[in-house]
């Protein structure tokens, strides 16, 4: 073999290896994997909405035995069968108003003593918390069930000047929807009105209060002041002039400075910014009636407006066996929340199936998207 034979073979094989040496370094792109196309999974939100039910016989006696087969729940002409239905203590919140600046026949004494009812008639088991307002709300007792805490809190309430019935309203939801317990229930002893007069704010905090699962129960003092307040609202009138000072306050004055009396009879009322002002009281006290009758016929409440103080103590009880024959029933609504926007509202119906058996629910539920 010639040398430049020997030459071409020795540069053919070394192209050879240099060419196989190249292949084996060659890095070979690992293949992408093919999403999974997890944005075209259909989600369907799973919502559950609490109504509290009120069950009795055709006497009007608590039916304790009711069962998810005895309800049928219409929901904006919908048909839903149940998901549970719950037998549970109740968790109440009693707000009390105690403050005011026209206030005649609402007292701290009243009050204290509609309270200390409601709380009396409750089943053992049942567990409560106090609030008072009157310049600000404030909680005077955490949840207890022992009934003698509850009377000790209820003594530990005070008066005011201001009624901030809006604060009040705000702050006994969040507490309630904080708490994360069932079958809760609102309380309100109250007139419903507000020093500051906020009609929109008291509207707002109203319609919050209907968004959530709070049953709320009135017992109005809204009759009595309004009646009250006629015979101030003229200016030839057979009441007494309104005291300076409230029962509260003067029960606590030696007897030389307590009032002397007042005259009987026809007086002449001569402050006409003092009748303007009775006559827009008058009228605020209407306005707060109809809302709070709504809000507790729409939560499944109890409204009482009691004519007399004698028939607001007789009938406060009622407010606390109405409390005690609530179950908590739930159900998914076939249309859910998600398809409306912002507050959704339902007009909700509960029917009973089994003989003899009377159920109670919420008539309209503002469900507010979460």
């Amino acid at each position: 073999m010639t040398k430049w034979k020997i030459a071409l073979l020795t540069v053919a094989i070394l192209l050879c290896v240099s060419m196989g040496f190249s292949q084996s370094r060659r890095v070979v792109p690992t293949p992408t994997p093919i999403p999974t196309p997890e944005d075209d999974t259909l989600r369907i939100p799973t919502e559950e909405i609490k109504l509290n039910v009120l069950a009795f016989n055709d006497k009007g006696d608590f039916v304790g035995d009711v069962k998810g087969d005895d309800l049928v729940i219409t929901e904006d002409n919908i048909l839903h069968q149940p998901t549970s239905v719950r037998r549970i203590p109740a968790n109440v919140l009693i707000v009390m108003d105690t403050g005011g600046e026209l206030r005649v026949i609402k007292s701290l004494d009243q009050t204290r003593k509609v309270a200390r009812a409601v709380t009396e008639a409750l089943r053992p088991g049942d567990v409560v918390s106090i609030m008072d307002y009157a310049e600000k709300p404030e909680i005077v007792a955490e949840w207890t069930s022992d009934k003698d805490e509850m009377k000790a809190a209820i003594a530990r309430t005070n008066f005011g000047r201001r009624s901030s019935f809006v604060d009040a309203l705000k702050m006994a939801t969040n507490f309630l929807t904080r708490s994360g317990r069932d079958n809760k229930h609102l309380v309100l002893i109250t007139d419903g009105t507000d020093s500051g007069g906020r009609q929109s704010e008291r509207f707002d905090a109203l319609q919050r209060l209907m968004t959530t699962d709070i049953t709320v129960h009135v017992i109005s003092y809204t009759s009595m002041e309004s009646s009250a307040m006629d015979d101030r609202a003229r200016v030839i009138t057979n009441s007494p002039p309104p005291v300076a000072i409230p029962d509260e306050v003067r029960a606590t004055l030696p007897n030389g400075a307590k009032d002397k009396g007042v005259k009987i009879g026809p007086t002449i009322n001569l402050d006409r910014a003092m009748i303007n002002k009775v006559r827009a009281h008058k009228s605020d006290l209407e306005k707060a009636q109809q809302q709070l009758e709504q809000v507790a016929e729409n939560t499944n409440g109890e409204f009482l407006v009691p004519e007399t103080t004698d028939e607001m103590d007789d009938k406060a009880p009622l407010v606390a066996r109405m409390i005690d024959s609530s179950y908590v029933v739930t159900y998914v609504p076939k249309v859910p929340v998600v398809a409306t926007r912002g507050v959704a509202e339902r007009n909700i119906q509960v029917t009973s199936k089994r003989p003899g058996l009377v159920v109670q629910s919420r008539r309209r539920l503002l469900i507010a998207q979460k």
